[in-house]
């Protein structure tokens, strides 16, 4: 019989719970039971714990309780950037496995440790890279190792974060100070250059970035402006209102995700959600916050076998979607999330196109382009039976290493910095 692995879920909230937790009990129910679940809001324990069935004495509000002994055979961490290194370290001395979020620590030091510790332990590290699971992405994988644009030269990529994402999560949200995160190419980007790294298939040698913030600053608010938008002359007009961004859209969309993410009550009220802004960081005048992360940065990189890349994180767009594209001695892939498609130009033999939904990219705003179902479907085979680990901790560490030395690299003013 197929074995059925348990799972101990930390931190409650978008990814850990309502994303993975949500997929191993209802698409992999033979594969994966949530036996226990952790988080310092009892709202959130409360709601997931009824739906997965987790009997209340493995619900747990301290992390420290919650790590007194193995709960599951695997980890799931899905709490803020901070904490991921401080719980896989734990979670790897008690002999879990491991799944956590992104990004593992914005620190050398901690990334080495990391590795030490699983040296140590032995236990199965995966990083919630999921776009490496994604067909959209796979597809393109699948084309550069084919040699279908010959020798690889030069990848260059863009994230269009869109500028209702930059909003809530980067100026308004957890992800807003870099102090208590993580560094903006960190946070944002390290799905972009984990990709990078894989696809350019070499170590990375050295980076160069620059970027800032540049627009959600107090003196570029409009005149009459206020500190919180529902108190606002501007509130129907500011494109980053928060009426608009949280109520507009949920009543066009009961499940919109941010506005879950602001308004904890269930079933959600405008009533819920106007108080929620009145009291929370969400209701802030975006040009009032405490933020500190860039509004914008772009990256170059050089790796080893000399192909060389270039990334620019970019918020000011009116839509999201990462667009890619790969420029060979042959010819050219480009693979594009706004429109939905991969493109491969041969410049002997001309052009093929593939429409997203044509390898089952799915639902395109949901889970990462069919990337979040794969990694849980591909997670269990894993940890069970395959020796494949496309997003296992060593496989990982690179992109952080080279987030890391973009980083330092923006401080100096752009000044290339080596990553190794």
């Amino acid at each position: 019989m197929k074995k059925q692995l348990t799972v101990a879920i930390i931190g409650c909230g978008d990814r850990g719970a309502r994303v993975y937790g949500t997929l191993m009990h209802d698409s992999f129910p033979e594969e994966y039971k949530v036996v226990a679940l952790c988080d310092v809001l009892e709202s959130k324990l409360t709601r997931h714990g009824e739906a997965f069935g987790v009997p209340d004495e493995n619900r747990f509000l301290d992390e420290k309780t919650f790590f007194e002994t193995k709960r599951a055979d695997l980890l799931v961490i899905g709490t803020q950037d901070q904490d991921h290194y401080r719980m896989t370290v734990k979670g790897l001395s008690l002999c879990y496995d491991i799944l956590v979020e992104k990004p593992l620590t914005a620190s050398r030091k901690e990334c080495k440790a990391l590795l030490a510790a699983q040296k140590k332990y032995g236990g199965k590290v995966f990083v919630g890279h999921v776009l490496r699971y994604a067909p959209a992405f796979c597809k393109a994988e699948e084309l550069l190792q084919s040699g279908a644009i010959g020798k690889l030269i030069a990848i260059d990529a863009l994230e269009q974060v869109w500028f209702a994402h930059m909003a809530h999560s980067f100026v308004r949200g957890n992800w807003r100070r870099s102090d208590e995160t993580s560094p903006m190419i960190i946070a944002k980007c390290c799905h972009d250059l984990d990709l990078l790294q894989h696809y350019a298939g070499s170590a990375c040698k050295t980076v160069s970035s620059v970027g800032s913030l540049t627009w959600f600053k107090p003196e570029n608010a409009p005149e009459g402006a206020t500190d919180r938008c529902l108190d606002c002359p501007h509130v129907d007009t500011c494109p980053y209102s928060a009426t608009w961004l949280y109520i507009d859209h949920w009543k066009r969309n009961p499940t919109y995700p941010f506005t879950m993410t602001v308004c904890p009550a269930r079933p959600l009220t405008e009533e819920a959600i106007r108080a929620a802004l009145r009291e929370t960081n969400y209701g802030r005048c975006a040009y009032a916050c405490d933020n500190n992360v860039v509004d914008h940065q772009m990256t170059v990189m050089t790796f080893e076998n000399g192909v060389t890349a270039s990334l620019t994180m970019m918020p000011f767009t009116g839509s999201g979607g990462r667009i890619y594209k790969f420029y060979g001695s042959l010819g050219e892939i480009i693979l594009d999330e706004e429109k939905r498609y991969v493109e491969l130009k041969c410049f002997s033999k001309g052009s093929t196109k593939w429409e997203f939904d044509e390898f089952g990219a799915g639902d395109p705003n949901i889970g990462h382009g069919g990337g979040d179902y794969n990694l849980v479907k591909e997670l269990y085979e894993m940890l069970t039976v395959s020796t494949e680990e496309r997003s296992s901790l060593s496989n990982s560490i690179e992109s952080h290493l080279m987030g890391i030395a973009a980083e330092k690299s923006r401080l100096a003013g752009g000044k290339p910095v080596k990553v190794h």
